[in-house]
């Protein structure tokens, strides 16, 4: 959460001309629903039930750039879904990073606590070795430029064989 999947997954996708989907946002598109009200009406199982059949659907299809929310990893059919059917990358960052980065967003209902910071550690210390078991690339995010960890994507997915590297 935080960790630039949608910003980063967006420009892969226009760089390597695929179709760029984000399992949060189709999820609502198909509800009719924001995240957050999903989250309050059927909580968070409800969610996940919902994110793991827009997963399943998702990493069905051929050549698509997917960028999963942040709990997709909790769920192992999940994870063997998504490492099975595609090459996973994880953009790793620190929980002090993304706290940085999620302070004020409010469309993140796991984060809506009296210390979203602590949360954010909890959250990190469950899925980071999830992350990690479905990844086929760790790219650490640290601080650099979109375009940076594009870039870095990308020559990732070459070194693989996965995809060509287009020109800038």
């Amino acid at each position: 959460m935080g960790a630039g999947k949608t910003t980063v997954g967006r420009a892969i996708a226009r760089r390597l001309d695929r179709p760029f989907f984000d399992s949060d946002h189709e999820i609502e598109a198909r509800t009719g629903a924001r995240i957050p009200v999903i989250f309050e009406l059927e909580g968070e199982r409800g969610f996940r039930d919902r994110e793991a059949h827009v997963i399943s659907d998702l990493t069905g299809r051929d050549k698509i750039v997917l960028a999963t929310g942040g709990g997709a990893v909790l769920r192992p059919e999940n994870r063997e879904a998504l490492q099975n059917r595609g090459v996973v990358i994880y953009l790793r960052a620190n929980p002090h990073d993304l706290w940085l980065r999620t302070r004020r967003d409010k469309n993140r209902p796991l984060l809506q606590t009296e210390d979203p910071k602590a949360r954010l550690e909890a959250l990190y210390e469950v899925r980071d070795p999830l992350y990690r078991e479905c990844a086929h690339f760790v790219i650490e995010t640290g601080r650099p430029s979109v375009s940076g960890l594009v870039n870095m994507v990308l020559m990732q997915l070459e070194m693989a064989g996965v995809a060509k590297h287009p020109a800038s």
